[in-house]
């Protein structure tokens, strides 16, 4: 479903906005606000920039520079760490020394190289700058299955305490729109 807002001012009235939902024309679009919503308990910039890293992780995924037995796939983006607490709350130092820490789970060992992950790094670094630090730990789905088995609680409590952004078995994948933007 897309959303539009019609806005209408009457005389001396305040600004009237009235949401309209009309049906998307695919079922292939990635809707920014499903991410947005997940991460509802942070400042609105911090939501916007949560989302565009993701969205950029998710489009700037490179499988083709390994030679992989299956093709490559994003099986979920996870924000752990400050960020990724429903407690989070904003103050001086949240805002000055906290950073985001994102966990990619990926369906082959293979895909947790480096130069998989090179141009997003790259592009999520450019657009924040000296905001804010981005850290991305990658992990194999068998990293996960293996850390279960071996009940690592460093890693199993940080998912189970972390915000899942995306998972491909729920949300829908970028259109080739949103991938353009994502590395522009």
């Amino acid at each position: 479903m897309n959303t539009a807002c019609t806005v209408a001012r009457l005389p001396r009235e305040p600004l009237v906005c009235e949401l309209q939902m009309t049906p998307s024309k695919t079922n292939d679009v990635y809707a920014r606000e499903v991410v947005m919503a997940r991460v509802g308990h942070l400042i609105r910039r911090k939501q916007r920039e949560i989302e565009r890293i993701t969205r950029i992780l998710r489009a700037l995924f490179d499988p083709e520079r390994v030679l992989a037995p299956e093709p490559g796939r994003i099986e979920r983006i996870i924000l752990i760490g400050p960020y990724g607490r429903k407690s989070w709350y904003e103050d001086r130092h949240t805002i000055d020394f906290s950073d985001y820490e994102f966990w990619i789970v990926v369906n082959h060992p293979l895909f947790t190289e480096a130069r998989c992950w090179r141009r997003a790094r790259a592009v999520i670094g450019g657009e924040l700058g000296d905001r804010c630090a981005v850290n991305v730990e990658v992990y194999a789905k068998s990293d996960i299955r293996i850390a279960k088995a071996e009940r690592d609680t460093f890693i199993l409590d940080r998912i189970e305490a972390g915000i899942t952004l995306y998972r491909a078995s729920r949300d829908a994948p970028l259109n080739a729109r949103e991938r353009g933007e994502a590395r522009s």
